[in-house]
């Protein structure tokens, strides 16, 4: 991807007339507002490994796999959130990791950590690059030194069960890369995120991600069979080919949204199906969120059997950025809202359930926008991101959070986020949008998801951070989840005491010190920085 900017630049996007028109006439800001350094302008923090570091790490992994070059080194000084953009964009020297290190096998793995834990440097795990919540920021945390341990080249289909229906996929492997391996086959996994393009399987896992097609495969979590792990104190094995267990805990589920700070995913065990026969995409419009909410709780509870089910709120509908540039058919010239179905697999199965679905939404207030509008949505759906790009450089502030929580909050959370990211707006003397579309769903509850757009006013990077944490505080506060598929990071660190309580992070710590007593695993992420006992008199 480009070291400052979503994807690929032979993909990059302009603002259409009306978009600058949004930016310009109703924030008023401007390109002429904004201040960035070109690549030749970066100034990146010196690499601190010595010469006998340097010489340690490339004893283990060879020449050609370590690397101090800045050119390689910053594009891994971050993920892909606007912070990160904002950064890459500033003047200010960048922090990168020191060097960039890239093993292939898991013995190279174990020799790596032990020579890091000797040498108090720390170790970034390094997928695709997509992390939006701060995962990949190359924190020293007092180790020496930092490292990017770029896992590439676990990029193999190891097995395939065709009675199973089981494979075995390197934690290297970018979604696309994946889904060509196992179509050679004939199977499909059929986990779409909006980071499919450059995200890999080791990343899904680390951070529990949820793809577009949750609604008839699950999260990345519920696809998983089993992984296997380096850790500084050893490798875990935690793939037995019971498809159920009571031997005690589950530890799988100990390093799915680990997020690299217990160990490093080399290796994961999913379920996979047949390639569908069908796809079949159906737009919907909904008159306003609240119907079209209650429609898609009654489909889920059902089971009438989507692959895709989500919702666009009115302000998203209307901002045409359903499917980035246009919500397609009458969704967006009439208003309401516009909903996706999608369907998949045998053709006899793919038309029952969508006239169960459809049985459904139209006694929910449903009216089909047809195929086309829906296929419009699918054709774009990974999109999103690059649109981000050109409204920063504008001078607008874009981002995105997510959360989930109960059918019966799901209202009272919408309205308390958009409150208050409209109200912190105006704190900065800037209006604002804030788009929501419900994205995943499940028996007892819906995800939400927040696209904000406003003005960015002095420190923009400072500006978010007070944005995002008054946003927190009410996702703690009214009954969300701090985050629903983003994962954790440092962005979130600090409220996971809210999330998970004392005990759950004294669980942490304690199941960290356990497999990483250097610490020297991702340092900064997950885990909330204890607060030191006040000393007495």
């Amino acid at each position: 991807m480009q070291w400052d900017a979503w994807g690929d630049p032979d993909r990059a996007v302009t603002l259409s007339d009306s978009q600058l028109a949004l930016v310009h006439d109703v924030l008023k800001v401007s390109a002429s507002d904004v201040q960035a350094v070109s690549r030749s302008e970066v100034r990146v923090r010196p690499s601190a490994l010595t010469t006998y570091d340097v010489a340690a790490l490339t004893a283990i992994v060879g020449e050609e796999h370590v690397s101090t070059n800045d050119d390689d080194r910053l594009p891994r000084a971050g993920g892909k959130s606007t912070l990160d953009l904002l950064r890459r964009r500033a003047a200010d020297e960048q922090a990168a990791p020191d060097a960039v290190v890239v093993p292939g096998t898991e013995d190279e793995i174990v020799e790596l950590l032990a020579v890091c834990a000797e040498r108090r440097i720390a170790v970034v795990p390094f997928g695709g690059g997509t992390s939006v919540v701060g995962g990949l920021d190359p924190e020293r945390n007092g180790m020496r030194a930092v490292i990017s341990l770029d896992l590439r080249r676990f990029d193999r289909l190891e097995s395939l069960d065709e009675t199973d229906q089981e494979a075995v996929l390197g934690a290297g492997l970018t979604g696309p890369k994946a889904e060509w391996l196992l179509s050679e086959h004939g199977y499909e996994l059929g986990h779409y995120p909006q980071s499919f393009c450059y995200a890999t399987i080791g990343g899904f896992a680390a951070t529990r991600s949820s793809g577009q097609d949750s609604a008839g495969y699950g999260r990345f979590d519920d696809m998983v069979r089993g992984l296997r792990v380096v850790t500084p104190v050893g490798v875990l094995d935690l793939d037995r080919p019971a498809p159920k267990t009571a031997a005690g805990p589950d530890l799988r589920q100990l390093f799915l949204g680990s997020e690299g700070v217990f160990g490093i995913i080399t290796a994961v065990r999913v379920r996979i199906h047949p390639l569908p026969e069908t796809r079949v995409y159906e737009a919907w419009r909904f008159p306003d969120f609240a119907t079209g909410v209650a429609a898609l709780r009654a489909v889920e509870q059902l089971g009438t059997g989507p692959t895709v089910l989500r919702l666009s709120d009115e302000v998203e509908t209307a901002m045409n950025l359903a499917t980035v540039t246009d919500a397609g058919g009458d969704a967006a010239a009439t208003g309401g809202c516009f909903a996706v179905a999608g369907f998949e697999g045998p053709a006899t199965l793919v038309e029952a359930r969508r006239a169960a679905t459809r049985t459904v939404l139209e006694s929910h207030g449903g009216v089909s926008q047809g195929e086309e509008a829906g296929n419009h949505w699918a054709e774009r759906r990974f999109d999103g991101p690059y649109l981000r790009d050109p409204l920063l450089s504008e001078g607008a502030l874009v981002e995105t959070l997510e959360t989930a929580t109960s059918w019966s909050n799901l209202a009272h959370l919408k309205q308390a986020v958009t409150d208050t990211i409209q109200a912190k707006f105006a704190e900065y003397g800037s209006m604002s949008l804030v788009l929501c579309h419900v994205s995943h769903v499940y028996d007892t509850g819906a995800s939400l998801y927040f696209t904000v757009v406003g003005a960015q006013r002095g420190d923009a990077m400072a500006q978010w951070r007070d944005i995002k944490s008054a946003v927190n505080d009410v996702l703690m506060s009214h009954g969300g989840t701090i985050t629903h598929h983003h994962a954790v990071g440092a962005d979130h660190r600090d409220w996971m005491t809210a999330e998970v309580g004392p005990v759950g992070v004294r669980v942490l710590r304690a199941v960290k010190a356990a497999l990483d007593p250097a610490g020297v695993l991702n340092p900064g992420k997950l885990i909330p920085v204890p607060v030191p006992e006040p000393h007495g008199p």
